[in-house]
């Protein structure tokens, strides 16, 4: 079994520890800040001995150089990341893109490319695990800003995901629910499954509590970007968001 433990920073990110007891290997996913990664890594006995970015952004690689740092002192840690992004990355080993694949133990993870947030954005799917780990491209009951792609791209994403099994754990960066979910209601006003989705996000994040990670199931049934019917409906869900 993997397990896998969240870490909040910064103001409203997410760095996801993945660990694998069977072979002893921890990976930290899109390490904004290095040291409360380093830290909870070392109250569970745990040494990172990798890094999977999935973009370039600096809330997702900022703590990168610094864990690296501190694993030399049990082995060292490789950084993988982005092929197509890898000269705005400089503390990479390793670059990926479609078609290849990583791995923790005897668990491998599917590398897809899904731009649009960023150009070489991509995401980490470990079929067998039923985990996806997706960055900035999905959050829970939204998608991520267009910074250097096309509605187009996010529509591809969007009905990639949604192919995926209903179980598969979706693990995205950042605590965006409430105000995805506010926007879903303004769109599907009458989804009864919106509604009953953000009265249980309400209720969660009143008590302080996180709301991811998701699923893809949950996000088939509340997510309007994943619900979009064809690129000119995202596009337009995508600017009224934006300008929300």
């Amino acid at each position: 079994m993997l397990e896998v433990v969240r870490i909040p920073v910064l103001n409203d990110n997410y760095v996801w520890l993945l660990h694998d007891d069977a072979s002893g290997e921890t990976v930290a996913v899109d390490p904004a800040v290095a040291e409360p990664v380093l830290e909870v890594a070392r109250l569970r006995g745990w040494t990172i001995g990798q890094i999977w970015n999935t973009h370039w952004h600096g809330d997702h690689v900022g703590g990168n150089a610094a864990i690296k740092a501190a694993a030399e002192a049990w082995g060292g840690c490789t950084i993988t990341g982005p092929a197509a992004e890898a000269e705005k990355i400089g503390t990479l080993d390793r670059v990926v893109g479609e078609g290849d694949s990583v791995r923790i133990g005897h668990h491998q993870a599917a590398v897809l490319e899904v731009p649009a947030h960023t150009a070489g954005h991509i995401a980490y799917h470990l079929a067998d695990d039923h985990l996806l780990f997706v960055g900035d491209t999905l959050f829970a009951m939204g998608c991520g800003r267009l910074f250097e792609g096309t509605p187009a791209q996010m529509f591809a994403n969007m009905q990639r995901f949604a192919a995926l099994p209903d179980d598969t754990a979706v693990y995205c960066a950042h605590e965006y629910t409430q105000s995805n979910g506010r926007f879903a209601l303004t769109v599907e006003p009458d989804n009864a499954a919106v509604r009953a989705r953000m009265a249980e996000v309400d209720a969660a994040r009143a008590r302080g509590e996180a709301t991811v990670p998701t699923s893809i199931g949950q996000e088939r049934a509340t997510n309007v970007f994943m619900r979009a019917r064809n690129v000119a409906q995202l596009a337009e869900r995508r600017a009224a968001k934006d300008a929300a």
